[in-house]
């Protein structure tokens, strides 16, 4: 099983592209679970869900891979994501974050970039894009 991901800031169309290169290749693509966890919250979410919104990306793309076809799997965000993430907005990285990251490879990463119109949504953080991302590579 190859596994694809689609990584970068946030508001830079990873999931329509995932959804699309899924379509395109005939396979499954595994969504970024944070989005279901943080709609799921009944408060502000904390440090701590960072660990939980970590494993339970790699628990979805263990599930999807099942699903796969053509011995291919699209993952729309990955773990370097969330390790920025907690960096930015915490200071630090849980180290549970980090030792997924070095456990869990994919055979190509697709980097998305800040050239297309902020769209806003509840769950974004900034409201226009940075490049934070790019600097914490």
């Amino acid at each position: 099983m190859k596994k694809v991901v689609i990584t970068g800031p946030e508001s830079t169309g990873k999931s329509t592209l995932s959804s699309l290169l899924a379509k395109q290749f005939g396979t499954v693509w595994v969504p970024e679970f944070a989005r279901g966890y943080i709609d799921q919250l009944s408060r502000e979410y904390q440090e701590d869900d960072l660990i939980a919104i970590a494993q339970g990306q790699l628990n979805s793309e263990k599930a999807k891979a099942v699903e796969a076809k053509n011995g291919l799997l699209i993952c729309d965000t990955e773990l370097i994501v969330i390790k920025i993430w907690a960096e930015h907005k915490y200071g630090s990285c849980p180290p549970e974050i980090i030792k997924g990251i070095k456990e869990n490879r994919y055979e190509l990463y697709l980097l998305t970039y800040i050239d297309i119109p902020w769209e806003e949504d509840p769950q974004r953080e900034k409201p226009t894009p940075t490049s934070i991302f790019l600097r914490s590579l």
